[in-house]
């Protein structure tokens, strides 16, 4: 009876586990995230929730490898295999999103942003590719985050 209550306990916190939020590295080439805040999000949840009609703010921190003169962010929501572009307000990482350019290699940075999740938007789950991309379009960062439009 004890071993079938420990393999009960341990299924439990295997599937308590497995539905927890990942973000997971899609090409990034010349730095590496270190961390992800998304405001409201739960990451207890195998989705972050995005509500329409809101702003969402996000953070990430991150270390760098090589210079970067400019860096650009550029969002997608993968729906169906299909990338759809997210407009930003502010695409220039270097105004207004925590990052002062260029950024020097060897040092640990935190970009912020806000993405507008707007009414327009079908309810669907989606994946969000988020990259910042310096003066090559090389991939700095590339993180993708399981998300759900309601």
């Amino acid at each position: 009876m004890f071993k079938l209550c420990v393999l009960i306990s341990s299924l439990f916190l295997a599937l308590q586990l497995g539905s927890a939020l990942e973000f997971q590295d899609c090409g990034s080439k010349t730095g590496k995230f270190t961390q992800i805040t998304i405001e409201g999000c739960d990451t207890t949840k195998a989705e972050c929730i995005l509500h329409r009609n809101t702003n969402v703010s996000i953070s990430i921190d991150f270390t760098l490898a090589e210079t970067a003169t400019s860096v650009i962010t550029v969002v997608h929501g993968k729906v169906l295999g299909i990338e759809i572009p997210f407009p930003l307000s502010n695409p220039n990482a270097c105004v207004n999103s925590g990052l002062t350019c260029p950024l020097e290699k060897n040092e640990s940075y935190r970009y912020t942003a806000t993405l507008s999740v707007l009414n327009s938007y079908p309810k669907v789950s989606v994946l969000v590719k988020w990259e910042l991309q310096d003066q090559n379009k090389m991939d700095i960062i590339c993180i993708e985050i399981p998300a759900k439009i309601q």
